[in-house]
């Protein structure tokens, strides 16, 4: 099975509706990943249409250059015109006109190709080297993190960052167990120190490494930075009429999302459409586990008020 057969993307036609894609219009794709979503909105916009996407991981970029080549040989002249920025979506600001994106569409968090890759060293899965970062070309690796931080600063972003209350026992065991170099060795460090708990309401036990694991790739990909710089550009970017679509997976991102929706709808930018946040049904929940803890959220923007 190659990537983009292994790469289902989350919430498609919950997406697509959401964005209500026009044939002719310049829609962005702030997460191209294996352009699985990208795909689904080219196949709509038609030979007048523009696809912008960005991402910054160079893997992803290669197999979604790829994957949208395929679909060009596929859809021949009614293939829009796609313009990919291999660069952190937070430069959407810098790099689009203003009010000229109908919609712009954005799905948090690391993708199954990163997860699946155990030399990319995002999961505890299978055994690779602690790297997690989004971008192999710049920036700390987690085993920098983990091997320099010292315990405060560590217990400090894995509670910030995962949410994990007992990231001091945590921290501590990390400190006393260093040097860590792969993942299956941090994941036995935390494992030991704090071991598995059914959370109230949860159906699976969580992976006692799971947090710490969260944490550590939010720190290193400054994630909750990114989303909420790309958060404050959208509305500067949308066309009156456009939409905002977007995709989190855990509590720290959607509570960024459901802010600035009601922060725009509070002060008349959007028009808030998805007043409980959109999530996966029991089909393809079954389908891909990955969709369970996905949540959509969805605003348009107003017209300018002129005064």
């Amino acid at each position: 099975m190659n990537e983009h057969e292994r790469h289902v993307p989350v919430l498609l036609q919950q997406a697509i509706r959401y964005l209500n894609v026009r044939r002719g219009g310049t829609y962005v794709d702030a997460t191209l990943g294996l352009a699985g979503h990208s795909s689904a909105i080219a196949r709509e916009l038609g030979p007048q249409g523009k696809l912008i996407a960005f991402d910054r991981d160079p893997e992803a970029m290669a197999l979604a250059r790829q994957r949208l080549d395929a679909l060009r040989d596929e859809l021949g002249a009614a293939m829009p015109e796609v313009i990919l920025h291999d660069v952190e979506f937070s430069q959407a600001g810098e790099r689009l006109q203003p009010a000229s994106a109908d919609g712009l569409l954005a799905d948090f968090g690391a993708s199954s190709m990163h997860f699946d890759d155990a030399h990319r060293g995002f999961s505890f899965q299978a055994d690779g080297p602690l790297d997690m970062r989004m971008n192999p070309r710049q920036g700390a690796t987690a085993a920098q993190v983990v091997n320099q931080a010292c315990e405060k600063e560590l217990a400090d972003l894995i509670y910030e960052f995962g949410e994990e209350r007992r990231s001091r026992r945590i921290a501590r065991a990390i400190v006393r167990a260093r040097p860590i170099t792969t993942t299956a060795q941090l994941a036995r460090i935390v494992a030991a120190a704090a071991p598995a708990m059914k959370h109230k309401g949860a159906r699976h036990f969580l992976h006692p490494a799971t947090r710490t694991f969260q944490a550590l790739r939010i720190y290193v990909n400054a994630e909750l930075e990114e989303i909420d710089a790309l958060l404050k550009a959208a509305p500067g970017l949308l066309k009156p009429g456009g939409r905002l679509v977007v995709i989190s997976f855990h509590s720290l991102e959607d509570r960024l999302a459901k802010d600035a929706l009601r922060a725009g709808a509070q002060q008349g930018i959007y028009e808030v459409l998805t007043r409980k946040p959109v999530t996966a049904d029991v089909e393809e929940t079954d389908r891909n586990p990955r969709s369970r803890s996905a949540k959509l959220r969805a605003a348009e923007r107003k017209a300018a008020v002129s005064h």
